[in-house]
């Protein structure tokens, strides 16, 4: 994989604070985040190394790994455990040799000629003594992560979406029901391996924005609809909008405001289970004349004397 360097993706300094990166993030993900910039997609690779680079450098922990092994950063504490054994196969060597009355020694590659660093022949392949070589070790790839901005209609049927991630297209099932903030993870998306290992994988976080009309909780469906008074005094009929379709909903004499009526079934799908919805609860909303004549007036005021 090809090293990308974070401070540079954010445009701070090697110096900057936790409140630097912050900052820089914010501006820049702002800037190139995909709900401003539609069919870009250099915009949506950038807005990804954007991402990428505040998960590693707001982490100190990750950043410390990151600013020793660069593009390895993921590997270091494999790099840390190869050195710390092949400090102790020197000492162990270097005990042997001292103890050794033979005076018969190979200087050739170490102390008895085997004990040359493991950590070094796994990342160059061969010892200092160029006898063959060893395997190199393998290391699993680096997890990408990403993610994928939906609208709740989008997320309400079963659909075909391509991200891109790394410069590649990676074309995806998002299943219906989805929900906001979930992760789906694909297998061996992410980077490739070290010296044959294998690749890592794709995290990809879903985003869904809010709705103008619905509001979703879990699998339920939440709507206000209006009606007029004389609707609600007397009763009728309301043809409702729902994400299935249309429904015609009778409205019982006398509805109070703010009354609810429920819809089995009308709601959202539930996720992976084909069939299954959620409900839709719908609120009353009475609406109050406006503009009235004077006859009007006299009438409601006939009304209320009685």
């Amino acid at each position: 994989m090809d090293f990308i360097d974070y401070y540079s993706v954010l445009g701070i300094p090697k110096t900057a604070s936790d409140e630097d990166i912050k900052k820089a993030y914010r501006k820049l993900a702002r800037k190139h985040h995909p709900d401003l910039n539609p069919n870009d997609a250099e915009a949506s690779k950038k807005f990804q190394q954007i991402n990428e680079a505040n998960e590693v450098l707001s982490d100190p922990e990750k950043r410390k790994k990151y600013d020793q092994y660069g593009k390895d950063w993921q590997h270091a504490d494999q790099f840390e455990e190869a050195r710390r054994g092949n400090a102790k196969r020197q000492q162990q060597s270097r005990r042997q040799y001292a103890g050794s009355d033979t005076g018969d020694h190979d200087f050739s590659g170490g102390f008895g000629g085997s004990d040359f660093s493991d950590f070094f022949s796994s990342m160059f392949g061969q010892d200092a003594g160029s006898r063959g070589g060893r395997q190199r070790a393998q290391f699993r790839g680096q997890d990408y992560q990403a993610e994928l901005n939906l609208n709740l209609r989008e997320a309400y049927t079963t659909h075909k979406q391509t991200l891109t991630v790394d410069g590649k297209n990676i074309r995806i099932t998002v299943p219906a029901g989805i929900e906001n903030g979930q992760k789906i993870k694909l297998a061996g998306y992410g980077a490739p391996g070290v010296n044959g290992g294998p690749n890592g994988d794709l995290y990809i976080t879903f985003v869904i924005a809010d709705d103008s009309r619905y509001k979703r909780k879990g699998d339920d469906l939440y709507v206000d609809e209006e009606i007029d008074l004389y609707t609600a005094l007397l009763g009728g009929e309301k043809i409702i909008e729902t994400l299935d379709g249309k429904v015609k909903l009778t409205v019982p004499p006398e509805t109070q405001n703010g009354a609810k009526v429920r819809l089995k079934g009308k709601g959202f799908p539930v996720y992976k289970q084909d069939g299954s919805f959620g409900d839709l609860y719908i609120q009353w909303q009475i609406k109050l004349p406006t503009k009235l004549t004077d006859e009007q007036k006299d009438l409601f005021r006939k009304l209320a004397a009685m």
